[in-house]
C-alpha cells in the first residue's frame, strides 16, 4: 500500500459515511484519524445530533466486529467485561465474554454509568486487554472505542475522571448542523418511510481487517521532523504554564498528539507533517486533558478558547 492508496481509501470511507451522515465533515476526519492512529474518541453533544448514527455508520464501513453498550446507572462491571460462570457439566468455570469483546465498541452515554463500571474500560482502552479472575484476555489489535455523552442533561450522570478522559485521543464536540446541512437532512428523510431505522446499514464495507493493518503499518513509517516535535512539545508545555489552566496536559498527551499528527499527514497522502496538522488536532486532543483554573471557570470560558489562545501565542515553525 502506498500513501496515494491510503488517501484514496480514506476518501472512499468518507464517501460511504456521507451517504448516511450529511455534514459533520470535521468529525468524520477526526474519527478516521483516531482509528488509524489506534486511539479512542469521545463524542459530546446534545441528543439528536447523530452521534450514535455516526459511530454505527463508521463501523459499517469496516470489516470488523461491532459491539454496543448502553450505559445506565445500574450497569455493573461484569455487564461490560463478562464473568466466569461455573459449568456443572464440565465442573469448570467458563468465561462468558461481555460486549467489550469486539473490535469497534460504541459506549453510548458513558457518563450515565457509575464510576466502577466506567473504570471497567480503563484497562481495555489503555492496554487492549481485560483481566478477569486473574487471567488476561486480549481484545485484539483493532479494538477501538467510540463513546458518547450528553452535556445538557446532568441528572443521574457521573462525570468521567481525568484518568479515564486521558485514555481518549480526541474529545469531539458535536454541534447542530448548519441551515443548509439541516435542510438537506430533512429532504433526504422525507424520501424514506416514517420511523426508518436502517440508515446506518446504507454504508458498504470498504475497509477490510487486513487493509486496516496495512494502512497502520504504513503510518508507522511516518516520522516527524524535529521542528514539528518541538512545536508539539512547546504547545503542550504551554498548557502547564497558562494562567487560565490549573492542570496542564501530560507527556502522554504530547505523545498522543504526535501520533495523531502522523496519521493525519498519511491520510492526506504525505510522508511528512506540517504545522497545520498540529494546529488542526491540538484542541480536540487537549480539551479533555486540561483543567481550567477558577478564574476561567467563573468567567465561563471554554477549554477550546484557552487552547486557541495558546495556539496564537506559540510560534509555529516555518
Amino acid at each position: 500500500m502506498t500513501l496515494d492508496d491510503l488517501k484514496q481509501m480514506a476518501e472512499t470511507v468518507r464517501g460511504e459515511i456521507g451517504k448516511t451522515v450529511h455534514g459533520q465533515a470535521h468529525l468524520i476526519d477526526h474519527l478516521m484519524i483516531a482509528l488509524f492512529a489506534r486511539g479512542h474518541v469521545l463524542l459530546e453533544g446534545p441528543p439528536g445530533t447523530a452521534k450514535t448514527l455516526l459511530a454505527r455508520t463508521l463501523a459499517g464501513t469496516l470489516d470488523l466486529d461491532f459491539g454496543r453498550i448502553q450505559f445506565t446507572p445500574d450497569l455493573m462491571p461484569g455487564d461490560v467485561l463478562g464473568t466466569s460462570l461455573f459449568d456443572f457439566q464440565t465442573n469448570e468455570f467458563r468465561l462468558t465474554k461481555g460486549p467489550v469483546f469486539c473490535d469497534v465498541l460504541l459506549a453510548d452515554e458513558i457518563n450515565r454509568a457509575p464510576p466502577k463500571s466506567q473504570a471497567a474500560l480503563l484497562q481495555a482502552m489503555n492496554e487492549g486487554v481485560v483481566t478477569i479472575d486473574g487471567t488476561d484476555n486480549s481484545l485484539g489489535p483493532d479494538f477501538f472505542v467510540i463513546a458518547t455523552q450528553n452535556p445538557i442533561e446532568q441528572q443521574g450522570t457521573y462525570p468521567l475522571p481525568e484518568a479515564q478522559l486521558d485514555r481518549f485521543l480526541f474529545k469531539l464536540v458535536v454541534d447542530f448542523p448548519s441551515l443548509e446541512e439541516e435542510l438537506e437532512i430533512l429532504r433526504r428523510h422525507t424520501a424514506e418511510p416514517l420511523g426508518f431505522t436502517q440508515r446506518a446499514n446504507a454504508a458498504q464495507t470498504v475497509l477490510s481487517r487486513a487493509g486496516l493493518a496495512e494502512a497502520r503499518a504504513l503510518i508507522d513509517t511516518i516520522r516527524l521532523s524535529d521542528d514539528i516535535v518541538e512545536y508539539i512539545l512547546k504547545l503542550v508545555r504551554a498548557t502547564r504554564e497558562a494562567a487560565d489552566i490549573a492542570h496542564g496536559a501530560s507527556t502522554r498527551a504530547a505523545d498522543a498528539l504526535a501520533g495523531a499528527v502522523r496519521a493525519a499527514a498519511a491520510l492526506d497522502g504525505r510522508d511528512y507533517a506540517i504545522p497545520d496538522d498540529v494546529k488542526q488536532l491540538f484542541t480536540p486532543a487537549m480539551r479533555h486533558r486540561v483543567v481550567l483554573g477558577p478564574t476561567a471557570e467563573i468567567e465561563g470560558r471554554d477549554p477550546a478558547d484557552v487552547l486557541e489562545n495558546i495556539l496564537n501565542l506559540v510560534e509555529a515553525p516555518r
